[in-house]
């Protein structure tokens, strides 16, 4: 079983395929954090140390200055009965009054299946996954407030999932100051710590650094994920690479605002965290209400960044998308944003379709500039009616008329905006997030509703459902193109809920496109990759990786991207050259073999312009992302040279069974006098031979994962190649 109790130790041991979790209540009632490595049996209560460390506080009813919830690891450290380091947990009695609870153990159930959340993502289990949930109840008496922890295992994906749930049981209201979902507790190693950081058009650059003294922390105050800041951390050891070494992680199921922390304590004790952030963040709790922190995902890998990845990778693709896409392998699109902007018409957009089907296309989206009075970002979001004059007739005409062009049709919506200039704003001023009083603050020249608000969310709705309902429409781009700054809600009791419920709210209405139009492809997007965590991919398959489409700048941010997230959830497209954001050239070639390593493959460039040689050479990719789409989506990802070296940057995509496997490159630099550089594959079969379809020659796969095979030295900066390897005997 997954679970195993053992009433005699007091221990609870969380088993997957290769790890295992273990925990304990101790003789005081408080449950202590054990073990997370590779799997074991045993108890292993022996690892907390128990001495006099001077000024290290006791709870008045143990009495033995050697125990101290300070320098003891722990399943939820809460603030109040002598920890100091950073707490998950912080509550105090309303009105002023004192912070502080002392939580201890009350309980557990155990039951079969995977626990899920009310009105949050969380990984589902399909029966056969032989998954279980562990829910263990800490009590304060006092309060009358319980805190239940609630553990997912998923042992085939090696995968412990936690949430958190709290109940005011009393006849006292409450308020919770700080909610934060997980930690892990290490009572010693020499880490370091793996975070992705950026901004709007560079998102999840890897920066690895040596974990010191005092707390290193990340997060968000923005109400989105954010460009800055991933929802995803890694503490490794410190000699750890891609496929030796101890590696954790943790990913936040959730789209808001977030803090994660590493923080190495005076005893060189270490503690990883994640949950909600504080910013803002203050929720009353009457009696009878409760409260759920989202779920953090959890997985070890003792062999390496790239198995810790891997983990993740099948886990998002099958146990946190859903839906009639989440297997399927996605249609190559053109957008029409870098094509037209806001400068087209149905007839143009027509024009552009039977081009793109001449290429092989499968999918035009029209962007932005379909709706209202919309010629720049300056007016009419909020107001989600076509304009017909521009468009030639409504949305279902033009889908149809697309449709007739031999193309699937897609729209861009920003359901979350609202522009000053516009009826709907004009009609209901209160519905955007404002300040009384207060100047307001622009984002692109637009608010944002206020989502926590049920009617809010029924006008963006049936407005959606106005046009969807009519027309063919096969794909949704979902955008948000600001932050939350004006945090204030009309309708709110308590000012620091309206966060945490705008996001519940954002959910909410995702919840109900998706059971509207089930066979709907929906894209998430946040100015590009502003939201690109785990909780949106619960409702969207893929998302607009980053608004910068240069392929150089791509490399960086889809192989940063790669460390938590599947490349089958990566929105890519082929642009322009040179580059409109970066000026940049690239060849059209590299341009689609970056675009190719996401499985939301696509072009945003006017295939109007492309001369006859261009058409056939998009026909050619085209039909070369449908050969390996199947080995993109579901193959093991390996990143076998990451872009920092400056030199060249390569990748494959390695069959589960080891019968094929396709490795790309891109040349960054090339030096003087033919300076080799050789590709190294991984997740071969060994003692098998496979045959190369780009060389014709057979090569044995021990020698290839050992030595490799060399690039091209005719290769020039940006050029790059592509080999599909093929078992053909052992």
């Amino acid at each position: 079983m997954p679970v195993v109790v053992d009433h005699d130790h007091r221990t609870f041991t969380l088993h997957t395929a290769c790890t295992t979790y273990q925990m304990q209540v101790d003789r005081y009632g408080y449950v202590l954090h054990l073990y997370y490595g590779p799997r074991t049996a045993g108890t292993m209560d022996y690892l907390p140390t128990f001495w006099d460390r001077g000024q290290a506080a006791q709870p008045e009813h143990v009495g033995d200055r050697a125990y101290s919830l300070d320098v003891l690891p722990q399943e939820f450290p809460f603030q109040g009965m002598g920890d100091l380091r950073n707490p998950l947990f912080s509550v105090r009695r309303v009105g002023g009054g004192a912070f502080g609870c002392d939580l201890r153990y009350a309980g557990f159930e155990l039951r079969d299946g995977k626990y899920g959340l009310p009105g949050l993502p969380a990984v589902y289990d399909e029966g056969a996954d032989g998954a279980q949930t562990l829910v263990i109840t800490l009590r304060d008496a006092q309060l009358r407030l319980d805190v239940e922890l609630l553990y997912g295992v998923m042992p085939a994906y090696d995968v412990v999932t936690r949430a958190v749930r709290v109940v005011n049981r009393g006849t006292e209201t409450v308020e919770v100051k700080r909610l934060q979902s997980a930690c892990l507790d290490f009572t010693h190693g020499d880490f370091d710590v793996l975070s992705f950081f950026g901004r709007h058009g560079m998102e999840r650059m890897p920066a690895r650094a040596a974990l010191g003294h005092g707390s290193f922390s990340v997060g968000s105050r923005r109400g989105e994920s954010s460009h800055q800041y991933n929802p995803f951390l890694i503490v490794c050891d410190r000699t750890a690479t891609e496929e030796a070494g101890q590696a954790w992680s943790m990913s936040f199921v959730y789209s808001g605002g977030f803090c994660a922390a590493v923080e190495r304590d005076q005893f060189d004790q270490v503690r990883m965290q994640m949950g909600l952030s504080d910013e803002q963040f203050s929720f009353p709790l009457a009696p009878g209400e409760e409260l759920v922190g989202p779920e953090v995902v959890m997985t070890y890998s003792a062999h390496g960044l790239g198995l810790l990845s891997q983990n993740l990778h099948r886990l998002i693709r099958q146990r946190v998308c859903r839906g009639y896409w989440r297997d399927r392998v996605r249609p190559v699109l053109l957008n029409s944003w870098e094509a037209a902007y806001f400068d087209f018409t149905g007839d143009s957009l027509v024009d552009l379709a039977r081009k793109a089907k001449e290429c092989g296309v499968e999918l035009l989206v029209m962007d932005d500039g379909w709706f209202g009075r919309r010629e720049s970002d300056t007016s009419s979001l909020g107001d989600w009616r076509p304009n017909t004059a521009k468009l030639g007739g409504t949305v279902a005409e033009l889908a149809r008329r697309v449709n007739e062009a031999g193309l699937d049709f897609g729209i861009w919506y920003e359901p979350e905006m609202v522009s000053e200039d516009s009826d709907l704003y004009r009609a209901h001023p209160d519905w955007a997030l404002a300040v009384p009083g207060k100047p307001k603050v622009r984002g692109r020249d637009q608010l944002v509703l206020d989502l926590s608000r049920p009617e809010v969310r029924d006008a963006v709705f049936e407005q959606m459902c106005a046009v969807l309902d009519d027309a063919n429409v096969a794909y949704l781009k979902w955008d948000c193109n600001r932050s939350l700054v004006d945090v204030y809600s009309s309708a709110a009791r308590d000012q620091g809920t309206v966060l945490y419920n705008y996001v519940l709210g954002l959910y909410d209405l995702l919840e109900r496109l998706s059971q509207r139009y089930p066979r709907m492809l929906v894209e998430g997007c946040a100015s590009g990759g502003g939201r690109f965590d785990a909780g949106m991919l619960y409702y969207t398959p893929q998302i607009w990786t980053s608004d910068c489409t240069d392929a150089v700048n791509r490399l960086t941010i889809q192989v940063g991207t790669s460390y938590g997230y599947p490349c089958a959830a990566m929105g890519a497209h082929v642009s322009a050259s040179p580059n409109e954001m970066t000026r940049r050239p690239a060849p059209l070639s590299t341009r689609a073999a970056v675009a190719m390593m996401g499985g939301g493959f696509g072009y945003e460039l006017d295939v109007r312009e492309l001369p006859d040689a261009g058409v056939e050479a998009v026909k050619r990719q085209v039909a070369y992302f449908h050969a390996h789409a199947e080995l993109i989506m579901n193959g093991r990802y390996y990143r076998l040279v990451p872009p920092e070296t400056n030199r060249l940057c390569a990748w494959e995509f390695a069959a589960e069974d080891g019968s094929e496997a396709l490795v790309a490159a891109v040349v960054l630099d090339v030096h003087g006098y033919g300076v080799p550089s050789y590709l190294v594959p991984r997740g071969l079969t060994p003692g098998a031979v496979y045959r190369c379809s780009e060389t014709g020659g057979d090569y044995p796969s021990d020698a290839l994962m050992s030595a490799g095979f060399p690039l091209p030295l005719s290769l020039a900066p940006y050029e790059s190649c592509a080999f599909h390897f093929s078992r053909v005997g052992a």
